[in-house]
C-alpha cells in the first residue's frame, strides 16, 4: 500500500494529465479513480466537496481536489493533490506559450478534440448514473435531479446554479429533516487542522510582498501579478467560464497586458489543455515575466481558494453529521447529479451533434459503464480516433 501523499500525488498527476473538458470532467475522473476503483473515499464526501466548491470563489475543480486531498491526507494531502493536478496542464501551457510567442500561432487540434469532447461527455454522464444509483432513492429526489438538469442546461448563469442549489437544500430540509433525526449516527471527525501553519505562511507572504523593493521594476511587476490573480481568485464565483469576462476586463482593458486576440488565444489554449481553464493565467504570466511570471500567476490563482477550501472543510467536518445537514444534503445530492448530467449534455450539444460525435459518445458511455474502462484510456483513445477518421 502506497503512503497517502504518494498515492495522492500519483493519482492527481494522472487525473490532471487526462481530464479534458473542465470542472465536471475532472470530478468524473476523481469519482472513477478515488471512489469507485480505489475506494479511498465514499460518494457522500465527494458530493460534499462539490457542494462546498460551488459556493466558494475561485476554480471549482481545484477546490474539490483540495477538499478530497484534505479528507485523505490533511493539509499536506491537500497541498500535494492541488500541486499534482495542476502540474501537467502548467507544463503543457508553458510549452504552448513558448511556441505561441516564438511563432505567433498554436497548431490546430480540432480533429483531436472532436473525438475527445463526446468521450468526456460520456464519462460525465456515466458518473451521474453511478452517483444516481447510490444517492437517489425516492420520487422527490428524482424530481429534484430532473429539474436541476433542465434548469442548469437552459440557463448558463452562475446565479441560476446557486439558486438551484439553495432551492434543493431547502427542499431537502422541508422533506427529510424529520426522517434524518432518527437515522443520524455520529462519526468521528478528523483531528484538528493546524490552522496556525497557514496563518504563519500568510503573514510571511504578506511581509515578503511589502518588503519587495519598490524601485525594482521586475519586483513591482511580480507584485502586481500576485495581487491581481490572487484577488481574482478570491472574488470571482462560478468557475472558469464565468470568470472569463471579468478576467478580460482586468487583463485587457485594465492592465493592458494582452490584446483581445491574445486573450482569446490564451482562453483557447486553456481549453485545449487538460485540467482547469484557469490555467490560462500561466500564458499571461509567461508573456509578462517568462517562467517565473507564469509560476507566480499560477500559484496566485489557485492557492488562496485552495487554502479557503481546507479551512471550510475543517469546519464542515464538524457539522456534517448533524440532523439538519443530513436532511439538506438529501436535497443537494440529486441536484448536483442533475447538474452533472447537464454538464455532459452541454459538452455534447455545444460542440455540434454529428454521426461521429454520437457514435463516440455511445461507445465511450458503454465501455465506461458496462466494461468499467478507465477514463484515462478512453479519452485519449477517442482523440486518436478523431485524428484517424476526421
Amino acid at each position: 500500500m502506497q503512503p497517502v501523499p504518494v498515492y495522492l500525488f500519483l493519482t492527481f498527476l494522472k487525473i490532471g494529465a487526462t481530464s479534458w473538458g473542465g470542472f465536471m470532467s475532472l470530478i468524473s475522473m476523481i469519482q472513477k479513480k478515488v471512489v469507485e476503483k480505489d475506494r479511498m473515499l465514499d460518494n457522500a464526501k465527494v458530493m460534499e466537496g462539490i457542494s462546498l466548491a460551488s459556493v466558494l470563489p475561485g476554480p471549482m475543480a481545484v477546490n474539490v481536489v483540495s477538499y478530497v486531498g484534505y479528507q485523505l491526507g490533511g493539509w499536506k494531502g491537500a497541498f500535494v493533490s492541488v500541486a499534482a493536478v495542476i502540474l501537467p496542464s502548467f507544463v503543457l501551457m508553458l510549452a504552448l506559450s513558448h511556441f505561441y510567442f516564438q511563432y505567433g500561432d498554436v497548431p490546430a487540434m480540432s480533429h483531436f478534440f472532436a473525438g475527445i469532447l463526446p468521450a468526456v461527455a460520456a464519462i460525465i454522464v456515466s458518473v451521474a448514473i453511478s452517483m444516481g444509483r447510490k444517492n437517489i432513492s425516492d420520487i422527490p429526489q428524482v424530481l429534484i435531479a430532473v429539474v436541476s438538469a433542465v434548469v442548469v442546461f437552459v440557463s448558463k448563469s452562475y446565479f441560476t446554479t446557486l439558486a438551484v442549489l439553495l432551492a434543493s437544500a431547502l427542499m431537502g430540509y422541508l422533506i427529510y429533516f424529520k426522517k434524518a433525526a432518527s437515522s443520524a449516527t455520529p462519526e468521528p471527525t478528523r483531528a484538528g487542522f493546524q490552522i496556525s501553519y497557514l496563518l504563519i505562511l500568510l503573514i510571511i507572504s504578506i511581509i515578503a510582498l511589502i518588503a519587495w523593493p519598490q524601485s525594482n521594476p521586475l519586483a513591482a511587476l511580480h507584485r502586481t501579478i500576485l495581487l491581481t490573480f490572487s484577488g481574482m481568485s478570491l472574488t470571482q464565483f462560478g468557475g472558469g467560464y464565468v470568470i472569463i469576462p471579468a478576467m478580460q476586463k482586468i487583463i485587457v482593458d485594465g492592465h493592458h497586458w494582452l490584446s483581445d486576440r491574445a486573450f482569446a488565444d490564451a482562453i483557447a489554449m486553456g481549453q485545449v489543455t487538460p485540467g482547469p481553464i484557469f490555467i490560462s493565467v500561466t500564458f499571461i504570466g509567461y508573456k509578462l515575466a517568462g517562467f517565473w511570471g507564469a509560476l507566480n500567476a499560477t500559484i496566485a490563482i489557485f492557492t488562496p481558494t485552495a487554502i479557503l477550501t481546507i479551512i471550510a472543510a475543517r469546519f464542515f467536518n464538524k457539522i456534517n453529521q448533524s440532523e439538519l445537514v443530513i436532511a439538506v444534503f438529501k436535497g443537494l445530492r440529486p441536484a448536483i447529479i442533475g447538474m452533472i448530467v447537464s454538464a455532459g449534455a452541454s459538452i455534447l450539444w455545444g460542440n455540434g451533434l454529428t454521426v461521429f460525435s454520437v457514435a463516440v459518445f455511445a461507445a465511450a458511455l458503454g465501455t465506461t459503464i458496462y466494461f468499467k474502462a478507465d477514463p484515462a484510456l478512453v479519452v485519449p483513445a477517442a482523440g486518436i480516433l478523431g485524428l484517424l477518421i476526421l
